[in-house]
């Protein structure tokens, strides 16, 4: 089943067809009443992209389409595991669209974060936006919502990094939307069990994503993990070896790079750590 809204701003809960295919949080599609007074979602229009992930099994799971914008939630606590900002920028990068990083529960950044805050300052520095943000001290708010001003968009990251915070935040009407959801849904309160699609006061659509351990990489060539690190393009091509694997290999234009300062080493060291996973997964 699914949960469709209808431009009247009605919410029905809709089976769907196998020959359809299963619709995603942010489809535009087609309903139909079918014979037995149910509603049956008969058409998926074509989408502009798929934001989608590997499940455990390397099977293809998409979590939302038709995107403008994926904001990428960092938190002091729980830290981002092993780089897992990395997959979710090269997943980003093969939508052609821009992500942006959102550094959440400022309020707890203290001396002991530094190195978090080394690693958004070489962000930055490469050019993504980032966005230091406090639900608490409402901190970053308006930053944000202009951001997210007419656009549509998803929030992800890991469990416990506050997404559902900055949802409750964003949201003054939030009781209300998932008041909603809960007569159609049968889902009495907030959930990010799944995506769930709200729409913004200031106008745009925001997509609140379950929080993950992990976030496994859909791509299976080595140059789209290469265009995933943007930083890495003026120096693409330039390696002594054309087939050059960018990790002990004479002559490696990013090896140079790192050791001249233009790309920092713990970036690199991403690229081959993620090299290597899709090498064994190939």
């Amino acid at each position: 089943l699914a949960d469709v809204e209808l431009e009247s701003g009605e919410r029905l809960e809709c089976k769907y067809r196998r020959s359809v295919g299963r619709p995603c949080c942010g489809d535009r599609v087609t309903v139909q009443h079918a014979d037995d007074e149910s509603t049956v979602v008969v058409a998926i229009e074509p989408r502009r992209n798929e934001f989608a992930r590997a499940d455990a099994r390397q099977r293809r799971q998409v979590i939302a389409a038709n995107l403008d914008r994926v904001l990428i939630v960092i938190a002091p606590a729980p830290l981002p595991s092993r780089d897992l900002v990395e997959r979710y920028l090269v997943a980003v990068h093969s939508l052609g669209i821009e992500p942006v990083l959102v550094l959440n529960k400022a309020d707890l950044l203290n001396d002991s974060h530094t190195p978090l805050l080394d690693h958004f300052r070489t962000y930055e520095e490469i050019g993504y936006r980032v966005l230091q943000v406090s639900t608490k001290q409402h901190a970053g708010e308006e930053e944000l919502r202009a951001v997210l001003k007419g656009q549509s968009s998803i929030l992800v990251g890991q469990s416990g990094v506050g997404k559902s915070s900055l949802v409750n935040m964003l949201l003054p009407d939030l009781d209300i939307q998932t008041g909603a959801l809960s007569q159609t849904s049968g889902l009495g309160k907030h959930t990010t069990s799944s995506a769930t699609l709200y729409h913004l006061p200031q106008g745009g659509t925001l997509i609140d994503s379950p929080g993950v351990r992990s976030f496994r990489l859909v791509i299976s060539e080595r140059d789209q993990l290469e265009r995933g690190f943007r930083e890495f393009a003026p120096f693409l091509g330039h390696c002594h070896f054309s087939d050059c694997r960018h990790d002990s290999e004479p002559g490696c234009a990013l090896t140079a790079a790192v050791e001249s300062g233009k790309i920092a080493a713990w970036r690199l060291n991403h690229f081959r750590l993620m090299a290597q996973t899709l090498e064994n997964k190939k």
